[in-house]
C-alpha cells in the first residue's frame, strides 16, 4: 500500500514509535504529518532522528505531541515549546520501558531493507531501541527501502512480523563530520595520550571524536564497542588499527547499536560480517561493557562544575539533548580493567563563557554525578578527578579552564571552601 493508505491505520490518541537515527521512515513520517487534520492527541515516542521531522512542526500542534528520549535538531524546537516533552532515561533502559508495558505502544513506524529470498529484512543502521519497540507495538508499519543497508546482528526480522509494507526507495540522510577546529584537535590530542594499545573504544559523533580517531593511526589492536559510530572509524579499520583482536566480548567484531554518517559508512556496514548492530539493552549494558579491556569512553558535556558534576542534557532548565548512553559507558569504562571514562569539552562556549563553572546553571540536570566522573579533558589538558577531594577537584579543573577564567574560578573556589 502507499504511505498515505498505511497511516490511515493510525487513530487519534495512539502512541507511536518512530525508527531512529538515519533509519527514520521518511515517507511514513511525511504521510503522518499530512494526516494531521484527521488526528488528535497522538503521542510520538522517539530518540534522535536524522533529517526532517515534519510531524514536529508548529502546524501539527494538537495533532502530535513529541515524547523524546533524546532531543536532536529536528525536534528540539518542539520539545522546548509545548508541542513536545523530554523523558530522561538511560539508553540501556529504554527497551525495558516498552517490554514492561511502562510505555505501551500502539504503532511502530520503521524502515527495513528489501527482504531476501527467505523473507528476512534488516533494520539497517539503527537497531538500538527499535527492535523492542516493534516487538511490543500492536501494529507495525514498515517502509521497505532498498537504500537501507542490510546489517548483521540483532536487527534481522521476517516480513511476516510486519503488518503493512510501503515500498518506497529514498536515500538515507547523511551526516558528514565537520573538520575539527584547532581547539577540537587539541582536545583530541590530549585524549589520545590517554589511550593505550589494545583499548576498546566508545565514542559518539562529532568533531572531538573525529579528532581523536584521526590521531590514532599509530596505535595497535584497538576494538570498538559503542552505542554509535560514524565515518571516523573507517580509515582505522582499513589500516588495521581497529581489528578487535584483544576484545573479550565479540573479538574481531565492531559492536554498535546504531550508525550515522555518509554513504561510505552505509556501504561499509552493508552485509559486513565484521559489524554487528545490536539492541541497546545489550550494547549499553554495564556488565557487558566492563568485560572488555581498557574501555575508553569519550563523552561530551555542556558544562561541568568545580566539584565534578556533569550537565550534558540541558542548558539550565532548557532541554538540549539527552542522557543517552553517557552513564552506561562512564560506569562500564570505570569498571573495565584499565578503563578510562572521559568527559571531553572545550573550555569555553562560542561566546567565550567558561564551561567549567562554580555552580551548574539553575535547573541544569546532572547526567554524570561527581561520584562517577574520572577524566575531564579540555584543550588545556587532562585531569583525573577519581578519588580526589572537592578541594583537589577545584584546583585541577581550574587548571584546565580557559586562562581568562582561572582567576575568577580560583576566587570563587576559595570562597566556597570558606
Amino acid at each position: 500500500m502507499t504511505a498515505q493508505e498505511a497511516v490511515k491505520n493510525i487513530k487519534s490518541g495512539d502512541r507511536i514509535f518512530i525508527h531512529t537515527g538515519a533509519a527514520i521512515p521518511q515517507s511514513l513520517a511525511q504521510a503522518l504529518a499530512d494526516s494531521k487534520d484527521e488526528l488528535k492527541g497522538v503521542e510520538i515516542y522517539q530518540l534522535h532522528t536524522e533529517g526532517d521531522a515534519p510531524y514536529a512542526k508548529a502546524d501539527c500542534a494538537g495533532s502530535f505531541h513529541i515524547k523524546a528520549f533524546f532531543v536532536g535538531k529536528s525536534t528540539r524546537e518542539a520539545v522546548q515549546s509545548d508541542r513536545g516533552s523530554y523523558i530522561p532515561i538511560f539508553l540501556s533502559e529504554i527497551p525495558y520501558l516498552f517490554k514492561s508495558g511502562t510505555i505501551p505502544l500502539d504503532v511502530a513506524l520503521i524502515s527495513v531493507s528489501t527482504p531476501d529470498k527467505h523473507g528476512y529484512c534488516s533494520l539497517g543502521p539503527s537497531v538500538d531501541v527499535t527492535l523492542e519497540a516493534m516487538k511490543q507495538a500492536k501494529l507495525v508499519i514498515a517502509q521497505v527501502n532498498s537504500h537501507l543497508p542490510r546489517t548483521h546482528g540483532d536487527g534481522i526480522i521476517h516480513i511476516n512480523d510486519i503488518d503493512h509494507c510501503v515500498y518506497h526507495d529514498q536515500p538515507l540522510p547523511q551526516s558528514p563530520v565537520p573538520d575539527p577546529s584547532d581547539i577540537e584537535q587539541a582536545i583530541g590530542k590530549n585524549i589520545v595520550e590517554l589511550i593505550d594499545d589494545g583499548s576498546t573504544l566508545q565514542m559518539g559523533i562529532g568533531a572531538i571524536p573525529n579528532a581523536v580517531l584521526g590521531a590514532l593511526t599509530n596505535h595497535k589492536d584497538l576494538g570498538v564497542h559503542t552505542e554509535m559510530f560514524s565515518d571516523g572509524i573507517l580509515p582505522l579499520v582499513e589500516r588495521g588499527v581497529i581489528n578487535g583482536n584483544l576484545k573479550k566480548e565479540h573479538p574481531g567484531i565492531i559492536i554498535g547499536s546504531f550508525a550515522i554518517g555518509s554513504h561510505l559508512l552505509y556501504d561499509f556496514i552493508d552485509d559486513n560480517p565484521l559489524v554487528h548492530l545490536m539492541d541497546s539493552n545489550y550494547v549499553n549494558n554495564t556488565d557487558v561493557i566492563r568485560k572488555n579491556p581498557k574501555v575508553i569512553a569519550i563523552n561530551s558535556a555542556l558544562e561541568i562544575d568545580l566539584t565534578g558534576q556533569v550537565c550534558a542534557d540541558s542548558i539550565g532548565s532548557t532541554i538540549y539533548s539527552g542522557v543517552g548512553g553517557q552513564m552506561d559507558f562512564i560506569r562500564g569504562a570505570s569498571l573495565s580493567r584499565g578503563g578510562k571514562p572521559i568527559i571531553a569539552l572545550p573550555s569555553t562556549t562560542k561566546t567565550g563563557a567558561s564551561k567549567i563553572v562554580p555552580y551548574l546553571k539553575q535547573g541544569a540536570g546532572v547526567v554524570t554525578t561527581r561520584a562517577h566522573v574520572h577524566w575531564v579533558v579540555t584543550e588545556f589538558g587532562a585531569v583525573n578527578l577519581y578519588g580526589r577531594s572537592i578541594e583537589d577537584r577545584m584546583k585541577l579543573l581550574s587548571n584546565i579552564a580557559h586562562p581568562n577564567h582561572r582567576e575568577e574560578l580560583d576566587r570563587i573556589a576559595h570562597k566556597m571552601k570558606n
